[in-house]
């Protein structure tokens, strides 16, 4: 009684200050919804209270309805209350008022939409549907394209959950009266149909939802109907089988009345389903919107699962069929799904059999989907399509899949290594399952084993191994980590009869056994693979100890065999070598393998002196590294082995070197191979471990001078000698910084840097390729250590070892990089001896030279040479853009953040190097519709444009720009008198492509700085070879036009940049760019009044030395097409709806090309899109009834009936 009361207060609250009703607070409001759903079901009497009385509008809003409107809409809104209270509160009112509560009903569809109108009673009683539609449309906020649906925030996270809730219980509470009732349901289903036809997108996407929803209840009620009316009649056989004496007449006339009953029912819902397929679903499923199909389809899936008897026919399928074919992505992601849900259930896979030949190819496409999640789910349907039938798939369906195991993309290479393994894997011999557990080489996963390492040859791509274990770790882990298998089909003679691996295969096997314990020890993807490492759950860490101590335990007690087995094979070694690094060290002490460890020691010793090879030298290093750990008790016994290993190999080198040294000009090859092979070992253990106190520098260095004066030292050991010597500065100088080194080791350091400095800098002229290519290396990483970088950080005590290249090393570097990376491919494939005719040897000298140049670019961006020295990179951007574009655009980029007008300066520096270059080649009256001098105004564009949109920020930069290029313009005067152009006057024509980056006030201020330089005569001039002065003051007079001189020069200029092969570098010595110009006195009283000072340099995070890696080279526009070349698509683009596919009924791909994506390429987010949709008006009118009805739809079930020529246009098959 107390919550009546209230309710009653706070209604007629509510209704006095209707005319205020938007100010009322929203908690009032919500008080009155919680009461309504806490007080659970009310009378008749108090439902239509104050009905009929003559209430009308006030303000717009309708009062005899507005409270239970709202209140619909809240509770759904906020999700909080029981939905079965409130559908039932609703059921109440529409039995005692049914006009009142379905008016309550339209207006909750209404505001759900979105809209703010009300409908009436009025309108309700008096105008069609598509009046009220119209009238509602009017009423529509058009200010916010947002509505329920689309809005963001917690308040409507959940309000599409509760609306789809609320209309399956209003169903489900109806399903035995109220919706035979012939009046509500033709109602709802008439609204729905008719604002799914709507071109408002809120009333399109709210209504479609609404009716799909709908009819997925309904669907659920047929399914109980038909389950009824089974069991119905099995109740009416059964009773009528009986003895007629045991027979009861009256049961049999329920059962019968029952069964009659059901079937009327059943008749009804049928009837109301096809209006909705036919109105609503058949339309919208190639709706404009992506949302709008993606909701058809998924519930399209709902039903062919629910109640697959009736829906799981190809009149339905080929629905979802088609849809594979959309252009979005979610809408090809929910067709995958809903095939999902029917593949799984093996009992619906007769019915499958039509559309999985006809859509099969369609779907083994969609495995290389642009959109990953498509892409996954279309694997994990493969995999489900595998699971119901082998036949179904063929061998180059499979391999299709297969390849994906070694995508970059994680959820790809799972699913596909998911697919994998049910093919490959999950057929065991029953044999195998009643046989006792077997281990080694004579387990069940031996042959799974052998099976893995057969399909990794197979797949030709060696070096993805562990692309491989990780694809397949999470649904074959079992196998994977079986290493007592490994180690048996490794080590053990095979059974007889049993074929044994051959060695390409116990490569591979090794190979896979690391990257199983490396997945196991580090529980992340391979690099490449996963956004990086993630924290692992206590189940994770639990399980990733005992894989360690499983691992270690094996393997502590068969690496050595193994190592002895393999011990000539450089390629098994290296990989076997790796596998202490992932060990659990404790082990050897608490299991007392101690012997086990000294073997091991032993056979490592054993390789390093059998062995030169790099990679198996480097990997003996790490794995010392990795077993002298302090920690461990095992350190000393390592330890001891390890100096006892570099005591005989440094004696053996100096004892060696010194034979070599004076032999003189004529040294023995074997004394020359013995020095090399002994100085690989000690440059492979200094890269890991300090070797300082044998004092290598002196011996290398001394090596190094001999070959300077004699110049006949063979290329290998200069090239390892100045890698170890580089080791011997770095690992002084991680002793320098420890800060417990005393003063005179300071001294000794920087003695020795510098000098070795020098000596690279003198090795650059070596006549060895290779040579100089370490020297220049080494020199980058050494100048970028030692540079003033090295002092911040609170490292002030370092500044003695500070080393700023003077300008002759300066010079050096850039003629180097000259000479040895802006050459064209077949020059630099003769420098190699002709070892790089294949492609992949041109790809590899590719990336060396890269390297090279990304190392002295970041000598330019972290100030360690002079910034105007990029102006020899800048220059070679167009004509170099295919090869290095990314690494110069990022230089330039980094530098602009250093210091914007020095950056802008060496950009002109360049235009002018190019410029004088070619008036050297073409002389002064060239023709300017050369290729050479569009190449130079095209270079000039592309530099504009990396300045951006933001003019404030490159004022003065783009200022001090025009100021050099025109300085440059008149600097040379013509020899035949003034009445004649300057030389460089046809600059001119290329600096204009900068005017449109000037401010309007900078562009009178950069006219009066030109006009300083004119004469009388000049601004008089009107011929040809005037025309760049003439143009470039047009571009400064310009106001809003000031772009045209830069579209029409780009568009003039495009494509005529041509690189040539030809046209190489000169070879000569260059000189380094002069300094900064300085401006005269006179032409700052009228520039931009500005200090003249420079900032200093930003100061920027330490750089990786190791790492050249640069970024990709971004796609161009069309216009910014210069040489670009295409990508390669690794992914496969979803296929047109405007192209014939070849999947299921072709022919039946014609409606969707009439009506889906008629507006897909122009998508319209606004309220009011123009559309043309070909639909189907049901207006059920109340009166009519049943039998009426059912003539003006065919049977929804028939399937004839979706074969309707007015639907489709086109046959089904």
């Amino acid at each position: 009684k107390k919550n009546n009361t209230i309710i009653s207060l706070l209604k007629n609250v509510l209704k006095e200050y209707s005319h205020n009703f938007s100010s009322i607070s929203s908690v009032l409001t919500c008080d009155v919804i919680m009461l309504q759903a806490k007080k659970g079901k009310k009378g008749p009497g108090e439902k239509g209270k104050g009905v009929g009385k003559g209430a009308g509008r006030m303000n717009g809003h309708h009062q005899e309805n507005g409270m239970e409107n709202v209140m619909l809409f809240e509770v759904v809104r906020l999700g909080k209350s029981a939905m079965q209270s409130v559908v039932d509160d609703w059921i109440e009112s529409y039995k005692y008022d049914r006009d009142v509560a379905l008016l309550d009903l339209i207006n909750f569809f209404i505001q759900c939409s979105g809209c703010k109108g009300v409908v009436t009673g009025e309108m309700f009683r008096n105008m069609q549907n598509s009046e009220i539609i119209r009238k509602m449309t009017e009423e529509f906020d058009e200010d916010s394209g947002d509505y329920p649906l689309t809005m963001a925030g917690p308040q409507w996270k959940k309000f599409k959950s509760s609306f789809c809730e609320f209309i399956g219980v209003l169903v489900r509470q109806c399903q035995y009266s109220i919706i035979y009732d012939e009046y509500m349901m033709d109602t709802v289903i008439s609204l729905l149909t008719g604002l799914s036809d709507s071109q408002v997108r809120a009333f399109r996407h709210t209504s479609t939802l609404a009716a799909m929803k709908l009819m997925t209840a309904l669907v659920n009620v047929a399914l109980n109907l038909s389950i009824n009316m089974d069991n119905t009649q099995r109740q009416y056989e059964a009773e009528r089988n009986k003895m007629i004496g045991k027979r009861a007449n009256d049961r049999l006339e329920l059962l019968l009345q029952k069964r009659k009953e059901l079937q009327e029912n059943q008749d009804e819902i049928e009837n109301m389903m096809n209006a909705i397929f036919k109105g609503v679903f058949v339309h919208r499923y190639r709706d404009a919107i992506a949302e709008i199909r993606a909701i058809c389809i998924e519930e399209i899936g709902v039903w062919m699962k629910m109640y697959s008897d009736a829906f799981l026919n190809d009149s339905y399928l080929k629905y979802v069929g088609w849809t594979m074919h959309d252009k979005q992505g979610e809408v090809r992601l929910k067709c995958l799904t809903a095939l999902q849900g029917l593949y799984y259930n093996r009992e619906l896979n007769a019915k499958l059999e039509l559309f999985t030949s006809r859509f099969k190819d369609r779907i083994v496409s969609m495995t290389l989907d642009k959109e990953y999640d498509v892409a996954v789910q279309a694997i994990k349907l493969l995999t489900l399509v595998l699971h119901s039938s082998d036949e179904v798939l063929t061998a180059e369906d499979c391999e299709s899949v297969y390849h994906l195991v070694y995508s970059a993309h994680r959820p790809v290479a799972v699913a596909a290594g998911e697919f994998l393994f049910k093919k490959l894997f999950s057929h065991r011999d029953p044999e195998d399952d009643s046989m006792p557990k077997r281990r080694g080489r004579q387990s069940v996963n031996a042959n799974l084993i052998k099976t893995t390492v057969f399909f990794f040859l197979e797949s030709e791509l060696h070096e993805h191994a562990a692309y491989l274990v990780d694809s397949m770790w999470d649904c074959a882990g079992e196998i994977l980590k079986d290493w007592e298998c490994m180690i048996s089909l490794l080590l053990d003679e095979p059974l007889p009869g049993e074929e044994a691996l051959t060695d390409r295969q116990e490569t591979a096997l090794i190979e896979i056994v690391l990257c199983t314990i490396r997945q196991a020890a580090e529980c992340h993807p391979p690099v490449g693979r996963g956004t990086g490492k993630r924290v692992l759950t206590a189940k994770e860490k639990k399980t990733q100890l005992d894989d360690r101590t499983r691992m270690t335990e094996l393997f502590a007690i068969s690496l050595p065999a193994l190592l002895a087995k393999y011990s000539v094979d450089a390629e098994k070694v290296t990989n076997l070598l790796q596998l202490p690094q992932f060990f659990d060290l404790e082990i050897y002490t608490t299991g007392r393998l101690e012997k086990h460890l000294d073997s091991l020691l032993r056979q490592i010793r054993e390789i390093v002196e059998k062995h030169t090879d790099t990679d198996v030298l480097e990997a003996c290093s790490k794995t010392y590294h990795s077993l002298c750990n302090e920690e461990f008790t095992i350190f000393n016994r390592v330890d001891i082995a390890r100096s006892q290993l570099l005591d005989e190999q440094v004696d053996k080198f100096n004892r060696l070197l010194e034979d070599f040294l004076q032999e003189g000009e004529d040294p023995d090859e074997d004394d020359a191979y013995q020095v090399l092979s002994t100085l690989k070992r000690i440059t492979a253990f200094h890269n890991a471990h300090d070797l300082s106190k044998w004092d290598l520098f002196t011996s290398n260095y001394k090596l190094l001078n001999t070959g300077i004066e004699n110049g006949d030292m063979p290329e290998q050991i200069v090239i390892h000698a100045l890698q170890c010597t580089h080791y011997v500065i770095l690992w002084s100088l991680a002793k320098v910084s420890e800060g417990t080194s005393k003063k005179e080791d300071m001294l000794t350091l920087r003695k020795q840097m510098r000098a070795f400095c020098l000596m690279c800098q003198r090795y650059l002229t070596s006549v060895n390729t290779a040579v100089k290519e370490q020297a220049f290396t080494i020199l980058c990483d050494l100048l970028l250590i030692f540079s003033h970088q090295i002092i911040s950080g609170g490292r002030e005590a370092l500044e003695p070892l500070v080393y700023t290249p003077d300008e002759s090393l300066q010079s050096d570097l850039l003629n180097f990089i000259l000479d040895h990376v802006f050459i064209d491919q077949d020059e630099d494939s003769n420098s190699t001896d002709g070892q790089q005719d294949d492609e992949a040897g041109k790809i590899e000298a590719l990336h060396k030279r890269r390297n090279l140049l990304a190392a002295y670019c970041k000598l330019i961006i972290y100030n360690v040479v002079e910034i105007n020295t990029g102006a020899d990179i800048f220059k070679q951007y167009m004509r170099y853009y295919n090869d290095y574009g990314d690494i110069i655009k990022e230089t330039m980029s980094k530098t602009r953040q250093i210091d914007k007008i020095q950056c802008a300066k060496t950009l002109i520096l360049s235009l002018q190097q190019l410029f004088n270059e070619m008036l050297s080649d073409l002389g002064p009256s060239f023709d300017r519709s050369s290729s050479a001098f569009c190449g130079i105004k095209e270079l000039a564009r592309r530099f504009s444009l990396t300045f951006g949109l933001d003019q404030l920020k490159t004022r003065e930069a783009i200022a001090m720009l025009h100021k050099d290029g025109i300085e440059f313009a008149f600097k040379e005067p013509n020899p035949q008198g003034e009445g004649h152009p300057p030389l460089n006057l046809a600059f001119l024509d290329i600096l204009s492509e900068f005017s449109s980056k000037l401010m309007r006030q900078d562009k009178r201020t950069v006219h009066m700085y030109l006009e300083r330089f004119m004469t009388f005569q000049m601004a008089l001039q009107r011929e040809d070879c005037w025309l760049p002065l003439i143009s470039y003051r047009n571009s400064l007079q310009a106001g809003g036009d000031d772009d045209t001189m830069s579209v029409v020069s780009g568009i003039s200029s495009r494509g005529s940049s041509v690189r040539s092969k030809k046209a190489k570098p000169a070879t000569g010595k260059r000189k380094l760019p002069e300094g900064k110009t300085e401006s005269s006195s006179s032409s700052s009283e009228v520039w931009m009044s500005r200090e003249q000072s420079m900032q200093t340099p930003i100061m920027m995070p330490s750089p990786h030395l190791t790492s050249t890696i640069m970024r990709e080279p971004k796609r161009l526009r069309p216009e910014e097409s210069y040489m670009g070349t295409p990508q390669p698509q690794h992914h496969q683009t979803p296929m047109d709806y405007n192209r014939r596919g070849t999947g299921l009924m072709e022919d039946d791909e014609e409606p969707i090309v009439e009506d889906v994506m008629m507006s897909s390429e122009g998508r319209i987010e606004d309220l009011n899109e123009g559309m043309d949709f070909d639909t189907m008006d049901i207006d059920l009118p109340p009166s009519k009834n049943r039998r009426e009805r059912s003539e003006l739809k065919p049977d929804f079930f028939d399937p004839a009936s979706i074969m309707d020529e007015s639907v489709l246009g086109v046959p089904m098959f």
